[in-house]
């Protein structure tokens, strides 16, 4: 009988954890890896941050056999910078982060340290842990990104929903993986989320019914009745107005703060854009065309010699048609729906929301908030940028380089 030899288990690497605080300035990293490289360490894993122009830099390193000569080197170098130095010895790599990994977006306006507290206290109580912490804005809104290992995501989404009612926070909950990264068509409702207001009350107020037609959309919006039958009872209301009235709200039609930035900075980065609307296409053709939107949906309504007849022509896109739009659009694109992040607030909004790989409540009503994957209530549209890690930073500079000037606070 042939006994095979086992291989023996290498033995674990002695490691440094080297870490450096104080003053930022140029060249603190430069310095510190040439004195390394006398030694003949290998990295092993490297973070550095900036904090309001302090550093902390830390440094995994192989353990060198010279380990008195190089801590003596490191604090001539931390003595020149002025900085604070610790030395830590161990064994090994960094431990593998738990299962479980998920990105906690938190949006504040402002962000104050109790709603942190607490956050940071429901995250403790599930045993999990923040691996890091990332500012991705601090104006108009404040908002930071919270890097959580060892908490299953969809019930972490549970228990920080709670939390985000009661501290007046939004707070979004997406597992960490490479879909995040792989988000490729953005799909928005229209009223209420890419423009403020209800078009077809503005067109109401032309016709002289306004208050019956917005009794109509807020029950609607609310899922209290049936989308495509309260559409037909306000487009019936609207027969006799002059199709002139279009071309007046097209240009009374205010688009969300945000909404240029957004669609902006994510095309930049060969996103596809999509709208599909309860509203009318002739006013949402006219708005993709101004934005450069790809892909538009909208009910179609009747005009005869110059006149709304109160009629819609064609099938109706409600609840059920914006959730087959958002799946057409998908493969058009080329794109899974997995990949695919949908932006509504109303009712006829859920489907499509849910459909999505990242379904955003905007501003959207409690049913709306309760369903979707996740809801953002501050008034500003760019703040989804933050949810696809995309930082304000980050959309400065580039606007910077085409000549536009993004304004900033005075800090």
């Amino acid at each position: 009988m042939r006994v095979l030899e086992q291989t023996p288990e290498p033995p674990t690497p002695r490691t440094l954890l080297i870490t450096l605080t104080g003053r930022d300035r140029p060249g603190v990293t430069s310095l510190v890896f040439d004195t390394l490289a006398r030694f003949g360490v290998e990295v092993v894993d490297i973070e550095q941050i900036v904090l309001r122009r302090r550093l902390i830099l830390g440094l995994l390193v192989s353990s060198p056999r010279t380990w008195t000569a190089l801590r003596t080197a490191l604090e001539d170098v931390a003595r020149e910078l002025d900085m604070t130095l610790e030395i830590e010895q161990g064994s090994g790599d960094n431990q593998p982060r738990p299962q479980g990994r998920s990105h906690v977006t938190v949006l504040g306006t402002p962000l104050r340290a109790p709603a942190v507290a607490a956050i940071a206290g429901r995250i403790a109580d599930t045993g999990a842990n923040i691996d890091r912490i990332e500012r991705m804005a601090r104006y108009p809104i404040t908002a930071i990104d919270l890097h959580v290992s060892g908490v299953d995501p969809v019930e972490l989404r549970d228990l920080l929903a709670r939390e985000a009612a009661t501290q007046g926070v939004d707070i979004a909950v997406q597992p960490a993986s490479l879909l995040r990264r792989g988000m490729r068509l953005i799909v928005m409702d229209v009223d209420s989320t890419l423009v403020q207001g209800e078009v077809i009350e503005m067109l109401a107020a032309r016709a002289g019914c306004e208050d019956e037609v917005a009794r109509v959309t807020e029950q609607a919006m609310r899922g209290e009745l049936d989308f495509a039958e309260s559409l037909r009872s306000r487009v019936a209301l609207l027969e006799g107005l002059e199709a002139s009235a279009l071309d007046d709200v097209y240009a009374d039609l205010q688009l969300t703060p945000g909404a240029r930035t957004t669609v902006r900075v994510l095309k930049r980065l060969g996103y596809r854009f999509a709208i599909v609307s309860g509203g009318f296409s002739q006013l949402t053709d006219r708005l993709a065309a101004d934005l450069g939107i790809d892909f538009a949906m909208a009910n179609e309504l009747e005009i005869v010699d110059g006149r709304l007849t109160g009629r819609v022509v064609g099938p109706i896109v409600d609840r059920a048609g914006k959730a087959t739009a958002l799946r057409r659009f998908a493969a058009e694109v080329g794109v899974p729906v997995s990949s695919t992040v949908a932006i509504g607030d109303g009712a006829n909004d859920l489907d499509m929301l849910n459909a999505a790989g990242l379904g955003i409540a905007f501003n959207a009503k409690p049913v709306v908030q309760e369903a979707a994957h996740t809801a953002v209530n501050v008034p500003y549209m760019d703040a989804v940028l933050y949810l696809l890690g995309i930082t304000r930073e980050e959309v400065v500079a580039a606007d910077a380089e085409e000549g536009i000037t993004t304004p900033e606070p005075l800090l």
